[in-house]
């Protein structure tokens, strides 16, 4: 048997590498990281332990699945009851729609990316 530390990344397809790398850090508050590795793809954006790596839409390896049949639904960062508040202020300032759910142990929202990538905010902390 072995232990794993954690998830290190996800790996996002998207239509603009640029464009996606600003939006992810001026909207979620990553960072990027690496620059100047692998003739710049990926882009590594990330904050604290977890990490994105962005590609271009269509650059998938040819081993990869039809994304109609499996794929990623969506993507879940966690927050804490105040931060999740704030992230749904800030938000609806940006202009960025999203709709809340509760899911009786946890609160989420969802909203998306400009690639259409739907996202999710979520807190254990209901009140």
């Amino acid at each position: 048997m072995f232990e794993l530390e954690g998830l290190d990344h996800v790996a996002l397809g998207v239509r603009d590498l640029e464009r996606s790398a600003a939006w992810y850090i001026e909207v979620l508050g990553f960072e990027r990281r690496y620059q100047g590795m692998w003739d710049g793809v990926p882009v590594f954006v990330a904050r604290g332990d977890t990490a994105l790596a962005l590609f271009p839409a269509g650059s998938e390896p040819t081993d990869s699945l039809p994304r109609q049949t499996i794929g990623m639904r969506h993507l879940a960062l966690r927050a804490n009851r105040e931060n999740f508040v704030a992230a749904q202020r800030d938000l609806k300032r940006r202009g960025i729609p999203f709709h809340f759910q509760d899911h009786e142990i946890s609160h989420s929202i969802y909203f998306r990316d400009p690639d259409g990538i739907q996202l999710e905010i979520t807190t254990y902390d209901v009140e």
